[in-house]
């Protein structure tokens, strides 16, 4: 990602076998730490400030969301999703619908899909902003680059307030289609949102990307091999850093994504400078998709008139249905029995997967850097627990 070069990955310590282990400090970070964005918990074990051993603990946000919605009727666990990465609550209703509509082989009409790609886009960027600003404020940068990025997500926020009612808890798919078409003059605010964010992201990029000391704490910091993020079937911006040149939008295409012209950016050494400078890279493609969107979006029906959410029974059988979601690969795989409610229902959380690296990403590192490298993965609670 960056020519400037890059400092020597300190060696991976082990533990002293000579009875020295008895030097070493295990500390523990959370459940209510600032820097865990949530409650989480970290045991870290240290050899002076080099980590040795970290172990995640995390459950504490547990809420039986799948269980509950094996006990709910399809339409009815669509507002529990939004609870899942209570951030893009929009992404996690559009991967639920998918896999209801391949259960139930439904259709989405033009606009819907247009509606979905639009909202989906707008919460990819309210996303990777925040993301921006609490990896710098965990970093210990002043909170002006945070209220910078939250500037930005407010103005997503009051969109997807005029549009759905709600700033975050959305509730807006529906299986066929989506619950709300657009008031009058969304989109024209929409469009002038999209024009005035690059403005936000060049100033970013012109006070920190070559910020000797963003540097210094990020490049070489909690590298991951292309080899390593493929065999934990890491997704989303942290493959993709590592090199791996995968994005569900382009290996799937669905939805509508196969018509928009839009690249996959892609890391070169996987560290944390990498994972930053990747939103950088995705939000401004996102803006490419959105301006496309908008303006080829066409007059419709918002929802497939066939769909009967009431008494809404699938056929016996199963379906998976994933999503590219802002944190990763986003699925949800349901069984039908003929009932109202699901038979099985499962959900494949990119946060929780993505935590499953954290201690390869941190062993060698300094205890100052473990703040940083889990900033850098992006979690949300919600949907590691569920």
């Amino acid at each position: 990602m960056s020519t400037l070069a890059y400092p020597t990955v300190p060696p991976i310590l082990e533990p002293a076998v000579d009875g020295s282990e008895d030097q070493l400090l295990e500390i523990s970070m959370g459940p209510q730490h600032p820097s865990t964005h949530g409650v989480f918990r970290m045991n870290v074990v240290l050899d002076g400030e080099r980590v040795v051993k970290l172990k995640p603990i995390f459950g504490y946000l547990h809420r039986n969301h799948e269980k509950i919605a094996e006990n709910e009727t399809y339409l009815g666990s669509m507002p529990y999703t939004d609870r899942l990465d209570y951030l893009c609550s929009i992404t996690n209703n559009w991967g639920y619908a998918l896999a209801v509509e391949k259960l139930a082989g439904i259709q989405v009409p033009e606009r819907a899909e247009y509606l979905r790609v639009i909202t989906g886009e707008l919460t990819r960027l309210q996303n990777h902003s925040c993301l921006l600003g609490f990896l710098l404020q965990d970093m210990g940068a002043s909170g002006t680059p945070l209220m910078y990025a939250f500037r930005e997500r407010e103005k997503v926020l009051d969109l997807l307030e005029a549009l759905t009612g709600s700033r975050m808890m959305c509730n807006y798919m529906r299986f066929g289609g989506c619950r709300t078409d657009l008031p009058a003059g969304w989109l024209d605010e929409a469009k002038k949102f999209v024009q005035e964010f690059p403005r936000f992201l060049d100033e970013f990029e012109n006070l920190l990307v070559s910020n000797e000391v963003l540097m210094e704490r990020t490049q070489g910091i909690g590298v991951m091999s292309k080899e390593l993020a493929i065999n934990a079937a890491m997704s989303g911006p942290m493959a993709r850093a590592s090199g791996v040149n995968y994005d569900i939008r382009k290996v799937d295409h669905y939805s509508i994504y196969d018509r928009f012209s839009f690249l996959v950016p892609l890391g070169d050494h996987g560290d944390v400078y990498d994972r930053y400078m990747i939103r950088f890279l995705e939000m401004r493609e996102s803006l490419k998709i959105l301006n496309e969107a908008m303006r080829d979006i066409p007059e419709g029906p918002i929802v497939d008139p066939k769909t009967k959410p009431r008494g809404f029974r699938p056929k016996p059988g199963e379906a998976y249905g994933r999503i590219e979601s802002p944190k990763g690969e986003l699925g949800f795989y349901l069984i039908s029995d003929g009932s109202p409610n699901p038979y099985r229902y499962r959900v494949r959380p990119p946060s929780l997967i993505n935590l499953t690296v954290l201690e390869d990403l941190c062993l060698g590192q300094n205890v100052a850097d473990v703040v940083a490298i889990l900033g850098s993965v992006d979690i949300v609670l919600g949907e590691v627990d569920r």
